[in-house]
């Protein structure tokens, strides 16, 4: 691989391909070559001006949503590292068998039990109101917003470039809310103007350079399986986190590879969602393959890496076809 600073241009002899740096972030990235301006553009710090008056309005709040959620992300890092209800949370993270690195590279965090924590904080940095609740980090109430995460671990949710879209939250320390009603286990953002479920991978953004150059994805249910097999070694790993995988989601991961190995949750769920996610991957030329665990004591990824560390490598390895699984589990 070749690269040029006097002419800026690029090329690779191992297949043969070449020219400037758009059409590297192209390439790279899977992306149009709009999409790659405006890349490149952010990186350097320069303003692209839209045609259009409400595409501009339109990228001015797109900017101001994002700002919101990259503060949020911040504060909730604060809290997680430097306050007692926060320290509870990271010795639980720890438990599960995430390293101190791990958190950090991954930019967990804490939202605390409180009502106007989060949204002072983002008023105090000059984001208004509007944007808070329109990234969804605050509820609207007769003109009153107030934290839509309370007492929760908080996983940023990236976009293929880094920037934080959105949160899933963990509820930990409390048990109940304020009427009474058990608190919902997980709670996500909402559908906003940065945020689709639909359309976004959770760890994207730290597996695909792992994805192009092993060519092949592993696939995933849950933030802390992605997590914990990525802190095992398995790097090329995203989440679908939350959602029914969608054939958008495919879409983009077909730009990095179209190898595709599966390992969703051992129980009935599970079972469904992985063969409703062959169907899927094998609609749009995916050459699936699918990841059993082997002990009974280990219901997902998590598990399995908590108990057996970095031998979770061997078992991604050792991906059957999707074939041969069906055959497996009918034999069974």
């Amino acid at each position: 691989f070749h690269i040029s600073p006097e002419r800026q241009s690029w090329h690779c002899f191992g297949c043969n391909r070449g020219g400037d740096m758009f059409s590297f972030v192209q390439e790279i990235e899977g992306i149009d070559f709009v999409e790659a301006l405006r890349i490149l553009a952010a990186r350097a710090g320069v303003e692209m001006q839209e045609r259009r008056p409400e595409d501009q309005h339109a990228k001015g709040q797109r900017q101001a949503l994002l700002a919101a959620t990259e503060l949020s992300t911040k504060f909730f890092q604060k809290q997680l590292w430097h306050s007692n209800a926060g320290a509870r949370a990271l010795g639980y993270l720890r438990e599960r068998g995430l390293t101190d690195d791990t958190i950090t590279a991954w930019r967990l965090g804490w939202a605390p039990n409180d009502w106007q924590a989060l949204t002072g904080f983002l008023l105090t940095q000059g984001v208004a109101a509007q944007a808070a609740v329109g990234a969804g980090m605050a509820i609207d109430k007769n003109n009153r917003p107030y934290d839509r995460f309370r007492s929760r671990i908080m996983f940023p949710i990236c976009d293929s470039n880094g920037q934080v879209v959105g949160f899933t939250g963990r509820v930990f320390g409390a048990e109940v809310a304020v009427d009474g009603e058990p608190l919902a286990k997980y709670v996500n953002t909402p559908q906003t103007a940065i945020y689709d479920k639909s359309r976004v991978l959770f760890g994207l953004d730290k597996a695909k350079t792992a994805m192009r150059s092993q060519d092949s994805c592993l696939l995933v249910e849950g933030n802390v399986d992605a997590i914990l097999s990525w802190q095992a070694g398995a790097q090329h790993v995203v989440a679908t986190s939350g959602t029914a995988l969608t054939p958008h989601q495919l879409r983009m991961l077909g730009r990095y590879s179209m190898n595709l190995a599966m390992c969703f949750d051992a129980d009935q769920a599970g079972k469904v969602a992985t063969r409703r996610g062959i169907g899927l991957a094998l609609a749009q030329n995916f050459s699936v393959k699918i990841l059993t665990i082997q002990d009974a004591e280990c219901k997902d990824p998590a598990d399995y890496v908590r108990k057996h560390g970095a031998a979770w490598n061997e078992v991604v390895a050792s991906a059957t076809p999707a074939l041969q699984y069906y055959y497996q589990e009918a034999v069974a």
